[in-house]
């Protein structure tokens, strides 16, 4: 699946795709290199599998490292302030599991509020995630279909077309973007 979301983030033109497994395969994650990227883009989207309910040890590695206390927040800390952070999040459950009633007793949002917290202690604004479930599940044309729908999420954010107090009210992102993306 993440193949599939991989390639259709790096496909899009004018964004920059990051893979932070195949740039840092021994955890020694580039701090200044890391900051630099971050400045540069008014964009970022963390993209993961959930691992054990959060992200995988590499993004916590790089949160830890990369989101310096006097650069990221408290003082003098405002490099990331405006900003805009987007958490693209594969789950091996189907959907019905991450609700308060489901297998898994919380949402999505509420196992990522760590992140949202983080995101907001930078001053950036936090999206509602973008989720695809079930993905041991998916056939290869819901995978498909999956990545197309995250292609046009980005392409809509990179245009300032996705009208962010509409997907603010989402728990989660839909996953067809309906009401949320502007032609």
């Amino acid at each position: 699946m993440h193949r599939h979301l991989a390639a259709a983030a790096a496909s899009v033109p004018g964004l920059t795709f990051h893979d932070l497994y195949q740039a840092y395969p021994d955890f020694d994650v580039d701090v200044p290199r890391e900051q630099a990227l971050l400045s540069a883009h008014d964009l970022v989207v963390l993209q993961h599998p959930m691992f054990w309910y959060s992200t995988p040890a590499l993004v916590k590695q790089w949160e830890d490292l990369v989101l310096e206390h006097g650069w990221a927040y408290g003082t003098g800390g405002e490099a990331l302030r405006g900003k805009r952070l987007l958490s693209v999040i594969t789950t091996g459950g189907r959907e019905a599991a991450y609700r308060p009633q489901g297998h898994n007793r919380h949402t999505i949002r509420q196992f990522f509020s760590p992140l949202e917290q983080t995101a907001r202690l930078c001053g950036m604004d936090y999206l509602p995630p973008f989720v695809v479930h079930g993905t041991h599940r998916l056939a290869e044309g819901e995978i498909l279909a999956a990545a197309a729908s995250y292609k046009r999420l980005l392409e809509a954010l990179r245009d300032d077309r996705v009208d962010l107090e509409a997907a603010s009210a989402h728990e989660v992102l839909p996953p067809d973007l309906a009401g949320i993306v502007r032609a």
